[in-house]
Parts: C-alpha cells; sequence; structure tokens
C-alpha cells in the first residue's frame, strides 16, 4: 500500500512545489514507484513537470479523454454522477534513457478550488444528505486507487497555502506530513500558528472517524494518524560555507520554535513517530553526544526539531531545472550550457544538492519503512 506524504505549510513560498518535485524524483532514482500529486490550484507542480508556461497548454491535458487531472477525478463524489471515482491517468515522468524513472504526476486543476466550499460543508459532520457523507473520504479513495494502478511505494502530496477544508482533509487523510520552511520572520510565525492549528485538525479527524456518517459511505472515511516527519528549511544564502548570518538567526529561531512549541503539541496529539525511529533516521551522531548528558526527552526533541533537508538556494539552478523539467541534482552538462571553470563549479553546487536530497529521501524511507513495526 502507498504511503501518502503531504508538504505542508500556509505560510505560501517555502518551496513546497520544488520540495515535491525533486524529493519525489529522487526516490524514484532509488527505484521506489512514487506519484507526485498537485493539489494547489494554482498548478505550479503541474506547469513545472510538464512544461506548461500559459493557459492554452494546459488544455491539452484537461481536452483528453478519460480522467486526466484531480478535478475530474473527484467530479464523480462532488457532481453526484452515477458513477464511481477512478483512477487517475497520471502523465509519465521521463528520466535519463541509462535510468528509467517510475515518476508520476497526477495533474492539477485550477477547478479544484471549486470544490472548496462544498467540502467544507460535508466536514461539519452534519450532513444528512448521502452525497455530503460521501466527500470527506473521496480524496484519499482517489489516491489510493490511482496508486494501485500504478503500483506506487509513495504519494507525494503539493498542498496550497491555506487553511481550508481541502487542505485540512489532505493532511489528515496521509500517512505522514513534512513541513517546508524559509528562514524569516514569517516562518517562524508559521510555526506558532501550527501548533494551534493541526491539533484542531487531528481534533477534527478524530471525530469524523467516529461519525456514523461517514463508515458506511461509497468512499469511507480513511483511519489514518498522520505522523510527522520533520521540516525541510530551504533557499537561504550561503556564507563561508554555512547560511548567511541573517539566514542563519531564522534558522536557529524555526528549529526553537519547532522544538519547544510545535514537538510537545504534536505530541499530546499523537502525530509523532516513536523517539527511537528520529534517532536513528537523523544522521546527526555528533549532535547527539553534545546532549548525551541531559534529559532523553529533551534529548530526542532536539533530534527530532533537526530538518530532514537544510538546503541553500538553488541560484541559477532552479531556473535550467524549470527549463528542462529536470531536478537540480540530474540536469545534464547539455542542459546546463555552461563550460570550464564555471560548469565545474556547477557541478559541484549539483552534487551537494544531490548528497542532500539523497539524504533526506533515505530518511524518508528508514522512518516510514520502520513506523509499521511500532
Amino acid at each position: 500500500m502507498a504511503k501518502q506524504i503531504a508538504l505542508f505549510n500556509h505560510k505560501g513560498g517555502v518551496g513546497k512545489t520544488t520540495t515535491t518535485f525533486n524529493l519525489g524524483w529522487m526516490l524514484a532514482n532509488k527505484g521506489k514507484k512514487v506519484i507526485i500529486v498537485d493539489c494547489d490550484p494554482q498548478c505550479n507542480l503541474t506547469g513545472m513537470v510538464l512544461g506548461f508556461k500559459d493557459a492554452k497548454r494546459f488544455t491539452s491535458i484537461y481536452g483528453s479523454n478519460g480522467v486526466t487531472n484531480i478535478r475530474d477525478g473527484l467530479a464523480p463524489a462532488f457532481e453526484s454522477r452515477p458513477a464511481l471515482i477512478e483512477p487517475v491517468n497520471c502523465e509519465s515522468i521521463s528520466g535519463r534513457m541509462d535510468m528509467p524513472l517510475f515518476l508520476y504526476l497526477l495533474p492539477g486543476h485550477i477547478g479544484l478550488a471549486e470544490y472548496e466550499v462544498t467540502l467544507g460543508v460535508a466536514q461539519e459532520l452534519s450532513g444528512s444528505l448521502v452525497t455530503l457523507q460521501n466527500l470527506p473520504g473521496s480524496l484519499h479513495y482517489l489516491f489510493s486507487k490511482t496508486a494501485d494502478k500504478y503500483n506506487a511505494d509513495f504519494i507525494l502530496v503539493d498542498m496550497s497555502p491555506s487553511l481550508g477544508p481541502i487542505n485540512q482533509n489532505l493532511l489528515m487523510t496521509s500517512d505522514y506530513f513534512i513541513i517546508p520552511m524559509f528562514p524569516d520572520y514569517f516562518s517562524a510565525m508559521a510555526t506558532e500558528s501550527l501548533a494551534s492549528i493541526l491539533p484542531k485538525w487531528s481534533g477534527w479527524a478524530k471525530q469524523a472517524k467516529k461519525s456514523s456518517l461517514l463508515p458506511e459511505t461509497i468512499y469511507p472515511f480513511p483511519d489514518k494518524h498522520p505522523k510527522f516527519l520533520g521540516t525541510i528549511v530551504q533557499n537561504y544564502r550561503v556564507r563561508e560555507g554555512g547560511p548567511a548570518k541573517a539566514f542563519g538567526e531564522w534558522i536557529d529561531q524555526i528549529k526553537i520554535g519547532v522544538e519547544e512549541k510545535l514537538i510537545p503539541v504534536l505530541r499530546e496529539n499523537d502525530m509523532l513517530l516513536p523517539d527511537e525511529l528520529y534517532i536513528k533516521a537523523r544522521p546527526i551522531k555528533s549532535y547527539q553526544s553534545q546532549f548525551n548528558f541531559l534529559n532523553p526527552s529533551f534529548v530526542n526533541d532536539s533530534i527530532i526539531s533537526q530538518p530532514l533537508l537544510q538546503v541553500s538556494d538553488f541560484n541559477s539552478l532552479i531556473a535550467l531545472s524549470q527549463k528542462h523539467q529536470t531536478p537540480i541534482f540530474d540536469l545534464s552538462n547539455e542542459q546546463i550550457g555552461q563550460q570550464g571553470v564555471i560548469l565545474a563549479n556547477t557541478k559541484t553546487s549539483m552534487e551537494r544538492f544531490r548528497a542532500l536530497f539523497d539524504e533526506g529521501a533515505e530518511q524518508i524511507i528508514t522512518l516510514t519503512k520502520n513506523a509499521g513495526a511500532y
């Protein structure tokens, strides 16, 4: 069964889309079958992967026969059609000729936003209409059926920066979640906000699972208990081998906020994996040894607050990545279009990013593989 991972932060501009693409590609590089899902009505992930730069290009998939995007996939439930939800015909993402990928895109649709209000009404859990009772479980049902079609190992869900009903549903019907961050004041504040929002969403999900309205529907609400995998802090400038001073200070503030405010709340609401899994997955042995004389729970919380990934800005690589629909660490010399020392420096940066995303992917594999044993 595919493991669904939501990438969520209600603050925009934190790199959810680029992270979904690059992390999904790296997991596929490691032999995993991965579906990346565009759940943002702005459809940035779809545009990035397929190279679409204007609305006319999107009509090529929206006008295709069959179920080719998230809105069409959900239409039987949200538009009360006399047919069951069917798997989406995903777009296959091609890798290098010498390294075929099992990586697929479930395209987004701007019309997904049209379903927000209806889902919000359904998720009040007080409606008696059968059509409304079907909606809270429909997103997970669509993803599960599509994952079964492609025999996927992972589903990575790129979410919009909002606190609406769709995001509430997506996160609480996922197996795991990651919180991307940008090192600034607003991400630090978002950490406090998330410490308030996530317990409320968790409480809603617990109520939904106990509701007498949802278990017997066509699309049952899943019995999921989403667990926090970690944060991803990215897009900061580098000075002398580390984050520039201003960025470094905000990165420290974010880690403190995650440790002191977010993790305790997640622990209270059963949204954390066992501490030993984080310790096993995090490649920070030297960091752990610095705290071996302190209270074990403090040590564990400090380790959990360490990011899955801490990635500097991509500079010119991001534009090349988007132009060639290729992750920043897999661009060819031809795609880079540079020579000599400049090319050598670019390749050095690429290898650093490759190592970072490799490390992040390994942590995800380790955390999600071993979670079933607990």
